[in-house]
Formats: structure tokens, C-alpha cells, sequence
């Protein structure tokens, strides 16, 4: 990118060169090799568009789920949680070995071991991650540590990943009783997520994550 001076405005395209206005400076650069419509149809761009579309799958799956988590998420104050999250989407994606690439999804990728695994153990800013003391089990909550919390907040997300859209259902349960017994808000045959935040008497969050 140059400037330029001139008594003709220039505005526009002239052979391989782009003259424009850019904050009060006239402006001149070269034409972009970017062609729009080869990069839909030229298959040398094949690749680029199947990482565009998973990148566009990943993003608007972390968007959706982060969403329903939202006002939990600002009490971590992790000004990065964003890029974080959205490489664990990448991650989990990448462990879908059924679809062709190109199609891989997030929900496929979390019905795979090491995608469950990479859910659990993500950690919201310096918030403790509940790790493997908690667990659920036909609307059971299994509590076995000493978390110094009063109660358990448990929040199930139905996903939709064909509409990048949820639905989540809140429940508070009192941690008096070592496995508490939570509603069933949605179907079997839903793909459902969990996510538990412990809370002390103050209602700071003590520990919070995936189960």
C-alpha cells in the first residue's frame, strides 16, 4: 500500500492497481490474487474451504454452548476463555473420525473417549475444575471429595448442532446429602451436556466444569 498526489482523483480499479480514500489519504495498492470464484470451485482450494467450514462449525458450537454459560463464565474473569474454548471445539472436532473432512463436528468428536475426556478436564479461568469426584448417574449426583461447598448448581444443555442452538435447564441442589437427586429435563434420545458449579455459602464459585 502507497500514497499518492495528484490533481486527479482517482477512485477505483485501474489495470492491476486498487485507488481508494483511506482517512483522508489517497490511497493506491496492488489488486488482491484472491479470486472468489475460484476459491469456491478450484479444487486446489479444497482444503482451505473444508478448514473453513469446520473453523465455521467449531465457532458457532463454542458460541452456543458458552452462551448458556454465560453468567458463570464472567464470574471465572478469563479475558481469554474465548480462543481457549474455541481450540477445545477445534480439538474435539478433530476427533470425529466418521464424517469426511470438510463435515467433522464437535458432537461426534464428544462421543469419543478423548473427546468426553478433553470436555471434563477444561478449566474456566482459574476456576478449580470439579476433575473426577463428581459424577452423574441417572439424575444422581455422586459427590465424592470435600469441595467446601454448600451446593451445586447443575445445568443441562440440550445441544442442537444442525441449528448451533441450545436449550439448558438450571437446578440447585443442597450438598448436605452426599448424592442428591436432580430432575430429567429433556429426552433420551437428546445430546445432552453437563456442567456443575459449586458454590459456598457466599455464593463464590469454589469449582466448576464438563462432567
Amino acid at each position: 500500500m502507497a500514497t499518492y498526489e495528484s490533481l486527479i482523483k482517482i477512485t477505483g480499479a485501474v489495470g492491476d492497481l486498487v485507488f481508494y480514500n483511506l482517512n483522508g489519504k489517497n490511497v493506491v495498492r496492488k489488486k488482491s490474487g484472491f479470486n472468489k470464484a475460484a476459491y469456491k470451485k478450484n479444487p486446489s482450494y479444497e482444503k482451505v474451504r473444508q478448514n473453513s467450514t469446520e473453523f465455521g462449525h467449531c465457532s458457532k458450537i463454542g458460541k452456543a454452548i458458552r452462551k448458556s454459560l454465560d453468567s458463570y463464565i464472567k464470574k471465572a474473569g478469563d479475558p481469554l476463555l474465548y480462543q481457549k474454548f474455541a481450540k477445545l471445539m477445534t480439538e474435539i472436532k478433530d476427533l470425529d473420525v466418521i464424517s469426511g473432512r470438510g463435515q467433522r463436528t464437535v458432537e461426534n468428536g464428544l462421543k469419543t473417549e478423548e473427546g468426553k475426556k478433553l470436555l471434563k478436564t477444561f478449566c474456566f479461568g482459574n476456576t478449580k475444575n470439579i476433575n473426577d469426584g463428581i459424577t452423574i448417574r441417572e439424575q444422581t449426583l455422586y459427590v465424592n471429595g470435600n469441595y467446601n461447598a454448600d451446593k451445586a448448581v447443575i445445568l443441562t444443555i440440550k445441544l442442537d448442532s444442525e441449528n448451533y442452538s441450545t436449550e439448558y435447564k438450571e437446578e440447585t441442589v443442597s450438598l448436605d446429602h452426599r448424592e442428591p437427586v436432580f430432575k430429567k429435563h429433556f429426552l433420551e434420545k437428546d445430546f445432552l451436556l453437563y456442567v456443575v458449579i459449586l458454590e459456598n455459602e457466599d455464593q463464590e464459585i469454589t469449582h466448576m466444569g464438563f462432567l
